[in-house]
């Protein structure tokens, strides 16, 4: 009865030990880690000119003539936005989720937009010359669009425009 008695508390003092650990030793996950949350902000006309706002949610947020402008938006989640006549001219947008976001006369001159996620979203009359599209996830309805006035190769990483986008 003894050895049972030994081996029940010998149970107990490692689950004990186990809890410890993991409560003690939390770490957030890395999309966590410094984030910051423009979710529903107005953001109209403000000025993140060459700003790092790497893994930055902007979802449902108003950053109409908001100034992006060399930006690092790497990974960044746009999401619902309105971005009419925003400029983000030479901005980084690699990996970022534009899903769903207006950005209807925005300024996109030499943008990076690789492997970004742009689905749903407007770009009527929207400057893209030189914006590089490369492997991003865009509506086949807007590819069309875009490619009648794809023009320019991106300063940063070289790619023709046109062939980002697949035009024929």
């Amino acid at each position: 009865m003894q050895k049972i008695w030994q081996k029940l508390l010998s149970l107990i003092m490692i689950l004990l030990l186990a809890g410890l650990w993991v409560i003690l030793s939390p770490r957030p996950a890395f999309a966590q880690i410094n984030t910051i949350n423009y979710s529903n902000a107005n953001l109209e006309n403000r000025d993140f000119a060459n700003a790092d706002l790497t893994g930055v949610t902007f979802v449902a947020a108003e950053m109409r003539g908001t100034n992006f402008q060399g930006a690092n938006l790497t990974n960044a989640i746009f999401t619902k936005g309105v971005l009419l006549k925003a400029n983000l001219e030479g901005a980084n947008l690699t990996g970022a989720l534009v899903d769903r976001v207006t950005l209807d006369g925005a300024n996109l001159k030499n943008a990076n937009f690789t492997e970004a996620t742009l689905t749903r979203s407007r770009f009527y009359d929207a400057d893209i010359t030189g914006a590089d599209f490369t492997d991003a996830l865009i509506d086949r309805y807007q590819v069309s669009l875009l490619c009648e006035r794809a023009d320019g190769v991106n300063p940063v990483t070289g790619v023709v425009t046109r062939e980002s986008l697949g035009c024929k």
